[in-house]
């Protein structure tokens, strides 16, 4: 058994044609930071997926429907500011309920489907408070 682990070893070692080199250049391309797609692309991507229903043993094919963003503002001592009216944990929004609620994003569920809200990255748009003396 060990002869022929030793044998099968050396077939794949003579077969490779990678050196260590181009090993070493390859893991470090893995390290590399990747540039991914950007949100906004994201935001304004269409849903790929095509839903099926199934009714009176015929398969009908539909297009998603185009259903109204759920847009996160603000988040302020547990409640969430999402689409122009505060929520707190439980309430319901477009049919989805509000699941979690944390410091930068909230969760909202309706069945299987589980959306996370976030806030915006910008630095500006927070309010900071100062004690003055």
């Amino acid at each position: 058994m060990k002869k022929i682990f030793l044998l099968l070893s050396l077939t794949v070692l003579v077969n490779a044609d990678l050196s260590v080199d181009q090993i070493q250049k390859m893991v470090m391309q893995i390290h590399e930071k990747r540039e991914g797609v950007k949100l906004e692309t994201l935001e304004t991507t269409k849903d790929p997926f095509v839903r099926i229903s199934e009714e009176n043993n015929t398969t009908t094919f539909t297009k998603p429907s185009e259903e109204a963003k759920l847009v996160l503002h603000a988040i302020v001592n547990g409640k969430a500011y999402i689409n122009d009216a505060w929520s707190s944990l439980g309430d319901t929004i477009m049919g989805y309920t509000v699941k979690y609620i944390g410091q930068r994003g909230v969760v909202l569920r309706n069945g299987n489907h589980v959306k996370k809200l976030f806030l915006h990255e910008k630095r500006d748009s927070f309010i900071k408070l100062e004690e003055r003396l």
